[in-house]
């Protein structure tokens, strides 16, 4: 399959990378000039459980040298992903894919605004990465991928990229409703994402004071009461779900933690501020979700 990575950040650069072992012709495509020099110059060179290999794939900067493409995988900041969307459907035609799996909520409903729903596909991944430095990136944690279609009609698409994802080793489930998933994704980024990012901790120190646990419950359960008003179904306990992500991810930083590290813009509204604009809807009150938006949008601002 001839695949695009839009966004070759940590995650974009893993995945690309690790389609492109798998033998499938993959071109990263990033605005970062010295990251995409590095790779071309010398691969992309992947850090994990302290060994360290080098996987040969293509980058560029210019979306006009990329060919038609058969997939193109969205991994911008949701605040690009209307950019991404023109750039997807330049690139995928009448009859190419476009997967996200990124963080955040609407970017999907954003890509469905410019391409045929039915060519959109969603999703999240438990994989995390971190950015190391032009060229240089750490596989911090590997995990399930779970996609699936945006509208009924995209299910023979999900079906082909779970396919090629498996053939790289990236264990892959499709279901009929990724928006429940999406959900559930976004209660993991609310309950860890802002709090890492203002503190500067890691995602484990998150549990070591009984009251940032405290915290993080709370945010989490107004974002539940928030799905709940929205008639999303919830599995499981979501609180012990982030806890036990915190736990698995212990030694990482989260990508917005990340982000304010590296004085970038963070995916705030599309996480804790979506949650703020769905309570406001809904009649909903939040008040730790709206704090920790007001913090961290602050924060940004002020770089």
């Amino acid at each position: 399959m001839n695949i695009t990575v839009i966004g070759a950040g940590a995650m974009g650069s893993l995945f690309g990378a690790l389609l492109a072992e798998a033998g499938e012709t993959v071109t990263l495509l990033d605005i970062r000039r010295d990251h995409v020099d590095a790779v071309n110059a010398n691969g992309l060179s992947i850090e994990k459980a302290g060994t360290r290999r080098i996987v040969r794939v293509q980058a560029t900067t210019d979306p006009v040298r990329i060919g038609p493409v058969d997939l193109s995988i969205v991994f911008v900041k949701s605040t690009h992903t209307a950019v991404a969307a023109e750039t997807a459907a330049r690139l995928s035609g009448k009859t190419g894919l476009v997967l996200t799996l990124q963080n955040g909520m609407e970017n999907a409903d954003t890509l469905a605004e410019t391409l045929a729903p039915s060519h959109v596909i969603a999703g999240t991944t438990s994989h995390g990465a971190t950015f190391l430095g032009p060229g240089a990136i750490r596989h911090a944690g590997s995990g399930d991928t779970v996609i699936g279609p945006w509208a009924a009609a995209g299910m023979t698409g999900a079906d082909r990229v779970a396919e090629v994802f498996r053939r790289a080793d990236i264990t892959t489930r499709v279901v009929a409703d990724v928006r429940s998933v999406l959900w559930a994704k976004l209660f993991i980024n609310v309950g860890i994402n802002a709090i890492t990012a203002l503190t500067g901790i890691n995602n484990g120190q998150l549990l070591d004071l009984k009251r940032t646990r405290q915290l993080s419950r709370e945010a989490v359960e107004e974002a539940m009461a928030v799905a709940g008003a929205q008639g999303i179904a919830i599995d499981q306990d979501p609180v012990e779900k982030v806890f036990q992500v915190a736990t698995a991810t212990s030694p990482n930083r989260s990508s917005m933690g990340q982000d304010v590290d590296n004085r970038r813009l963070t995916e705030i509204a599309a996480i804790n501020g979506f949650i703020v604009r769905m309570a406001e809807a809904a009649g909903v009150p939040v008040p730790v979700n709206r704090t920790l938006a007001a913090l961290v949008e602050t924060l940004q601002a002020h770089y």
